[in-house]
């Protein structure tokens, strides 16, 4: 039984996320957990304070998430997606990369599907603070971070971007070459050329890396260096009409330094296709 959690907001980019999950999984039996959080991203001490007050906004903002979740699990059941999934609503006084964390350990999630962004929908946002976070703490699990109105479709090619300066254990890639087995999906490791010649460690951890995925449809690709990192892997995903992207989440890794980024400098990276982050 698959275990896959399910952050919401309630906003349309959040069930967009969830359809997703759904149609990825349609043909897995899954555990869906949908969590709503509705404590503030900063808590302040007067918000917590046991008053009349504030017992009674607790006890609407509560009734307003239960009630969300249930809608939610309504809109899912009325699409009839999946016959071997089954659902499970939390909503929790708490902060929402808190509750992810406890869940991941406590019920043992298998992967973390959200949307890009929150309820604001900024255009010019590469992605939206909470996914962020999410992304950031959940260092024992895969998140999946579907963009806005993106609509499904198997993943028939996914593009893995590393740039061979880390080994990596088969537990850490473990989620993406199920996933393209599942989908017999053609694997395509991308790597931006930065300099003329891979240095010995980069020869030997391409060699485990292909040897690793070698029982799938694998080839390799070496990028030009001709403009900023996020400009050549932009360029060559929307060039190769790929389905997925995969990135390995490592300190002063690309992909660090891209959720980091102030919002003109990662505008220029607006992936249009699903992200599937791995922790190391």
């Amino acid at each position: 039984m698959i275990k896959i959690l399910l952050p919401t907001d309630f906003s349309e980019n959040a069930w967009n996320a969830t359809e997703y999950g759904l149609r990825l999984f349609e043909r897995e039996d899954c555990t869906f957990y949908l969590v709503n959080t509705y404590t503030p991203a900063i808590v302040h001490s007067r918000f917590m304070a046991t008053t009349a007050s504030g017992g009674l906004l607790e006890d609407n903002v509560r009734t307003r998430s239960e009630s969300g979740l249930e809608n939610i699990v309504e809109q899912i059941r009325s699409k009839k997606i999946g016959e071997g999934h089954q659902f499970e609503t939390i909503s929790s006084f708490s902060i929402l990369t808190q509750e992810v964390k406890e869940l991941v350990e406590s019920e043992n999630i298998d992967l973390i599907i959200t949307g890009t962004k929150g309820a604001s929908g900024f255009d010019e946002v590469f992605m939206g603070s909470n996914s962020v976070r999410i992304i950031k703490s959940s260092n024992k699990c895969p998140v999946l971070t579907i963009p806005n109105e993106f609509q499904y479709k198997p993943p028939a090619t996914i593009a893995f971007a590393t740039d061979f300066k880390r080994s990596f254990s088969p537990r850490i890639l473990a989620p993406l070459k199920q996933l393209a087995d599942r989908f017999e999906s053609a694997l395509q490791i991308v790597h931006i050329q930065q300099e003329e010649e891979l240095e010995g460690f980069q020869k030997a951890n391409r060699d485990a890396i292909m040897n690793y995925f070698a029982p799938i449809r694998t080839t390799l690709k070496s990028l030009p260096y001709f403009s900023s990192k996020s400009d050549v892997l932009q360029h060559y995903l929307v060039e190769h009409d790929v389905d997925m992207l995969a990135m390995v989440l490592y300190r002063h890794g690309f992909l660090e330094e891209l959720v980091r980024e102030p919002v003109i400098k990662r505008m220029a990276f607006h992936t249009r296709i699903p992200l599937l982050v791995l922790p190391e």
